[in-house]
């Protein structure tokens, strides 16, 4: 019960709406319903069967997409930051069994990349540097805005939203890409309800089912700009109707907030 109170405690401290310095300026990507994805990250990627399979079940059953006309690939590396990837050979062709260029590649930086200058300043330096590369070879940029931890992470306190969400947009806007809030995601529906775990109880960085779920329903609104509400998958019946519906929503409404959308 004491450790129920305290998540809640730390789930009331994330609440509200965190604010960027900017707003983002990139709102939708020039590619419509991108078939060649490459996420680029660590293990916030590769939890509970990865996030791209869950994105591409969802295209799948939007009708957007047969799963012959896709690749989506992930390259992850455990506890990484994007200046351990080589993003520029990923992007060769054949190099990971993929001819066609990447249409829009994401970039998913360390889970603490906004707490520690240093850290800051690599994130930004490999951002511009793999953003180039990834335009070289005709891409869109993507970044995948990490969720804040929650207890009983011992980083966890309760603005780092607020510093997330600032580094992404901003270097978002610097180099011309698109930022998915997933972080935002996830504090708006820890928000609506603080009872639903959206991270891993035993170290509350990592994110559990639910929260890899959306994750990839926030990504789908991003990239593919349509709503995720209806969407039938559920993850072979591991969630139900009831809180599939609730975190599609979430996504879409996250996303529609953060890019300043109407309906």
């Amino acid at each position: 019960m004491k450790i129920i109170h305290l998540l809640l405690f730390t789930i009331v401290g994330l609440s509200g709406t965190a604010l960027a310095s900017e707003s983002p300026s990139v709102k939708t990507l020039a590619v419509t319903n991108p078939s060649h994805l490459l996420f680029v990250g660590n293990s916030y990627f590769y939890y509970n069967d990865s996030l791209h399979d869950h994105l591409l079940r969802m295209v799948i059953s939007a009708g957007l997409h047969d799963r012959a006309d896709t690749n989506f690939k992930s390259v992850t590396i455990n506890g990484a930051r994007l200046n351990h990837h080589e993003v520029a050979n990923y992007l060769k062709p054949g190099q990971l069994g993929v001819d066609e260029p990447f249409q829009v590649v994401i970039l998913q930086g360390h889970s603490s990349a906004a707490l520690i200058e240093e850290q800051s300043a690599q994130f930004e330096n490999a951002v511009e540097q793999h953003a180039k590369s990834i335009r070289s070879r005709g891409g869109e940029v993507a970044l995948y805005m990490t969720p804040a931890y929650v207890f009983p992470h011992k980083l966890q306190r309760n603005d780092m939203m607020r510093d997330i969400d600032s580094l992404y947009t901003n270097m978002g806007n610097k180099v011309d890409a698109l930022v998915v809030p997933v972080g935002l995601a996830f504090e708006e529906s820890y928000r609506r309800r603080p009872d639903l775990q959206l991270h891993k109880a035993y170290d509350g960085t990592h994110p559990s089912l639910l929260g890899t779920y959306l994750g990839a329903a926030t990504v789908f609104a991003s990239l593919y700009n349509q709503s995720p509400v209806g969407n039938q998958y559920d993850i072979f019946g591991a969630i139900d109707a009831e809180t599939r519906l609730f975190l599609q929503q979430v996504a879409h409404d996250t996303v529609k907030n953060f890019y300043q959308q109407s309906d």
